[in-house]
């Protein structure tokens, strides 16, 4: 055997010889998600394992997300997987969610759950539209939409019960725009609303007792999990890493789900999440069709939240900024810095965050209640 032949058997038997033109298009997004999130800093640590993931996954003969049995001789990536194939990662990252955050702006503020419910108007519109479409079933369709809420693990969750087969791209659309906030968000704030609407400056929120901290996860989980009893795993998780956090005896346990195992499940979700955009699978009509409809469902929660929040502005005769309602998308806390972002931009004295961050968490309840709904009514 020769040195050319070598070489030749080399190049047949390499990745080169296997790429097609659908996972060179892939790896070309994994690419530029890659650059937006180094360079652009677009949520970073979500936006980079995902585009990582799908980079691997998309490398020809690689094998990452390979099935086999047993299934430990799976691909690595795969075996990650059946954490968002049995709901265990979007249940630990809403425990993760739950410790992190403050629900003290919602409690001071109970508007802000208007302005979360008005924000979960894309969801609606975006089920409506794909059931329109005649490409999804009714149970499709309601996954679909929930991906305007821009709350990845209650995306992952109603695919996996409603549309099993819609995991991969239902996941992508929804991590990779709750990632890109930061460049979707802005163009729809300014359109919507006027400088003078922007500037508005809010008044401080009341303090929030202990107490009402403590009573509050149990109250919103006894209420949801009664009226919509599929919504305890997630809700149930959120609510008991908040009352970690609240309670004042359980700090080794908040820190840790804020910090160390929320960063291993990040890791392990957005990594196998980029990987199910396999270039074969993804590149297809169907899949297109589900992308778009999550921008659309994305940007008419947006659109909601902001319309609500200018009707407030005008019942309140100028004192509520409506900037606050685009933060009424689940994406906890990139939306609320998005709203104080641009609030400052228009008045650089104006301090958003904590106002913003009362429809934030409002939304996350909101699109998992979206999401119990879809299920009683389509899961049977």
């Amino acid at each position: 055997m020769n040195f050319f032949s070598v070489m030749g058997t080399l190049l047949e038997e390499s990745g080169f010889a296997a790429l097609t033109w659908q996972s060179g298009v892939m790896i070309l997004v994994s690419f530029v998600l890659m650059y937006l999130a180094i360079a652009k800093k677009f949520e970073p640590l979500l936006l980079l394992p995902i585009a990582f993931g799908m980079f691997l996954a998309n490398l020809p003969l690689a094998g990452m997300m390979t099935e086999a049995d047993p299934w430990y001789h799976s691909g690595l990536i795969s075996i990650i997987y059946y954490g968002i194939k049995s709901d265990l990662f979007p249940c630990l990252i809403f425990m993760g969610v739950g410790a992190m955050t403050d629900f003290g702006p919602l409690i001071a503020n109970p508007a802000s759950l208007l302005l979360g419910a008005a924000a979960q108007f894309g969801i609606y519109t975006a089920f409506i539209l794909a059931n329109a479409t005649g490409l999804f079933t009714p149970a499709q369709a309601a996954a679909i939409g929930i991906i305007g809420g821009a709350d990845g693990p209650t995306s992952i969750f109603i695919a996996n019960n409603l549309a099993p087969t819609l995991v991969a791209p239902i996941a992508v659309a929804a991590y990779s725009y709750m990632a890109l906030i930061p460049m979707i968000q802005p163009p729809i704030m300014r359109l919507m609303t006027t400088k003078k609407e922007r500037s508005i400056k809010m008044g401080q929120l009341r303090k929030v007792s202990k107490v009402e901290k403590i009573i509050f996860p149990v109250f919103v989980v006894l209420l949801t999990v009664l009226l919509l009893p599929s919504v305890a795993p997630l809700l149930g998780m959120l609510m008991l890493g908040n009352l970690f956090r609240e309670s004042g005896v359980a700090s080794r346990l908040s820190e840790t789900a804020q910090n160390e195992l929320c960063n291993i499940v990040t890791i392990m979700l957005g990594l196998s999440v980029g990987a199910t955009a396999n270039g074969e699978l993804f590149l297809r009509t169907q899949t297109m069709a589900i992308i778009a409809m999550g921008l659309f469902a994305f940007g008419f929660s947006t659109m909601g939240g902001l319309l609500f929040g200018k009707l407030l502005c005008f019942i309140t005769r100028g004192k509520v900024n409506p900037l606050i309602g685009a933060a009424g998308v689940s994406a906890v806390p990139m939306a609320a810095r998005v709203a104080q972002v641009e609030g400052a931009k228009a008045n650089p004295t104006n301090f958003l965050l904590m106002h913003a961050m009362g429809p934030n968490v409002a939304g996350v309840i909101g699109s998992a209640v979206a999401a119990g709904f879809f299920m009683m009514v389509f899961g049977h």
